[in-house]
């Protein structure tokens, strides 16, 4: 117990203000890292997980690739990236490791999206004159959107805890602190750097699943696994 308050007064020491890395610049670049990463993974793997989802093909080789992603090595990817683009690059590095943790999450919840749609209301789309653009943008995109949130939902809790692994290559972040806690045994420290980690992954999580809540249409029932993130076929329907 006394560990725990000392690492919230370590928290809201007046120390954190200044020095080499003050705590809200931490902070900042923890986030700057996280969104990065996340946002340019939105970019490949949405689209990628939209054209799976409507047209139905290439979704084997998108599970084995999301499949063999998932099984990389966070840290050793970092460092292996480092080494092979150079340390000046060494951010570049990083964000293309944390891209690639980001990408499976989305990339499911991109595709799965579409396929849990009810093909009645697709069907019934194009019975009325649609055109298969038409079909996408008012029907499988706005249905297939809360699973989506939920794919960029995982992949943020997924990069905002992996990010701390950033300070190994001199990124900053909060694992900054960890890392210079650990040789220093100032356990203050390293719990309270800790803290504001998962403090960040659920004020995330928090907005994510509201947005997940926001997004689904009027007049449609979304169902979701328990967790929020691993959508089910058949889940989301017109009523």
């Amino acid at each position: 117990m006394n560990t725990f308050l000392d690492a919230v007064a370590w928290i809201f020491s007046p120390e954190r203000l200044t020095g080499s890395l003050p705590l809200p610049l931490a902070i900042a670049q923890h986030l700057a890292f996280t969104f990065a990463s996340v946002i340019i993974a939105a970019v490949v793997a949405v689209p990628l997980g939209w054209l799976i989802g409507h047209t139905g093909r290439g979704r084997e080789i998108a599970v084995a690739l999301s499949g063999a992603a998932r099984a990389i090595p966070s840290f050793g990817l970092v460092v292996l990236l480092v080494l092979l683009i150079g340390v000046v690059h060494k951010t570049e590095a990083a964000i293309i490791a944390f891209v690639l943790l980001a990408i499976p999450p989305i990339l499911a919840g991109a595709y799965a999206g579409f396929e849990a749609i009810d093909r009645t209301v697709i069907d019934a789309g194009r019975a009325t004159g649609m055109t298969p653009w038409q079909v996408l943008v008012r029907i499988e995109v706005p249905l297939g959107l809360p699973l989506l949130i939920g794919g960029l939902r995982s992949a943020v809790l997924q990069v905002v805890a992996t990010v701390t692994i950033a300070a190994y290559v001199g990124l900053g972040g909060l694992g900054f602190y960890i890392l210079q806690g650990i040789p220093l045994r100032r356990f203050d420290q390293i719990l309270g750097a800790s803290i504001l980690v998962v403090a960040l992954a659920l004020a995330l999580d928090g907005v994510f699943a509201l947005l997940q809540r926001v997004v689904v249409p009027r007049g449609v029932t979304a169902r979701l696994d328990p967790g929020g993130e691993v959508p089910r076929a058949g889940a989301v329907s017109a009523a």
